[in-house]
């Protein structure tokens, strides 16, 4: 089993920076972000956010230049007072500068970095080169910034804001994750290994960068996945991409979110869904596959983080943090 690197605890008070990683702030959503940031220092945590996550720095469909996404990120990783970074949203960059991120610096001081779609790839390929635990959540302005955060059942929602709390503060297992509605179960069985996914086209994209995660960091893992407007054909030939380079039989257990725009196939006749393309890559091998799980490109998300060892029970349609995803400082 590979050594995984988990970040420092997080304490209250202490500092946590929203950023632009990816995807530039839009006009409109600085609303969004101010709720976005209220969540945080609900969790009770100090925020601050960057200069990069202004409407005015932009390029193109990124808040800057790879070398200026970098170059902030870098100062972020660096700077002892940052104790964790939060992706205000996603979107189609952080490709781009992945061999200029300060690897050294995630090393000596590492740090949460939480977000979800484009921020898979800085997930994944920081796992790879160090082992990091980068966590799969919500992202500030159309996550935590959501109507559902400010709308939604207040119940719901002091569970989530508690659940993020402790994954990050605390030294110790979480257990159960809480499902809003019930799972599915795609095919039975129970398995345990380290979580490692993300966004499904980004997974099978950075697999052929030197930042991929070579085949044997698959073995008895637990894949999950999710997808963004795509149709269950692209799906279908990304879960071939997985079989031929052997990820398919090496995990244990699979986990799919929330798919949203997804289209299902109909042609001659037939309508196959996201559920079909599954078990028709999956063909005859044995392993558990829990969907509808809550997370992907909705609000709200359950925090996973990568490296870490989880129970999927199909069965009884359950998720389990089996270890904790930081470390005592």
């Amino acid at each position: 089993m590979s050594v995984i690197l988990r970040p420092r605890t997080l304490r209250a008070g202490d500092l946590v920076v929203v950023t632009a990683p990816s995807g530039q702030l839009e006009p409109g959503e600085e609303q969004l972000l101010a709720r976005g940031v209220a969540i945080l220092e609900r969790m009770g945590f100090r925020v601050r956010v960057s200069p990069m996550v202004d409407p005015a720095q932009n390029r193109w469909w990124a808040s800057g230049t790879p070398a200026e996404q970098a170059a902030e990120l870098n100062g972020l990783l660096r700077d002892p007072e940052v104790r964790a970074i939060v992706a205000h949203t996603g979107g189609q960059a952080t490709i781009g500068y992945l061999d200029l991120i300060d690897l050294d610096a995630i090393r000596a001081d590492p740090k949460p970095i939480l977000g979800y779609s484009d921020i898979s790839v800085l997930h994944m390929a920081l796992y790879a080169k160090t082992g990091l635990v980068g966590f799969h959540a919500d992202i500030v302005t159309h996550g935590f910034g959501s109507d559902w955060y400010t709308l939604g059942d207040e119940a719901r929602r002091s569970e989530l804001v508690d659940l993020y709390a402790r994954v990050l503060t605390k030294a110790e297992a979480p257990g159960a994750l809480p499902a809003r509605e019930a799972w599915e179960t795609w095919r039975p069985g129970r398995a345990r290994g380290p979580l490692v996914g993300g966004l499904l086209n980004r997974l099978v994209q950075l697999q052929a960068t030197p930042f991929a995660l070579p085949a044997e960091r698959f073995d008895g893992a637990v894949l999950f996945w999710e997808e963004l407007q795509r149709p269950v054909t692209r799906i279908w030939n990304d879960l071939h991409v997985l079989r031929l380079s052997g990820v398919l039989d090496r995990i244990a257990g699979m986990v799919v979110g929330i798919p949203r725009e997804v289209t299902p196939y109909e042609g001659g006749g037939d309508q196959v869904g996201l559920r079909d393309v599954v078990l028709d890559v999956l063909a005859r091998r044995d392993i558990p596959v829990l969907a509808q799980v809550d997370f992907g490109h909705t609000s709200p998300n359950l925090p996973l983080p990568l490296g870490v060892r989880a129970d999927v029970d199909a069965d009884n349609q359950t998720l389990s943090l089996l270890e904790s995803a930081v470390a005592e400082s």
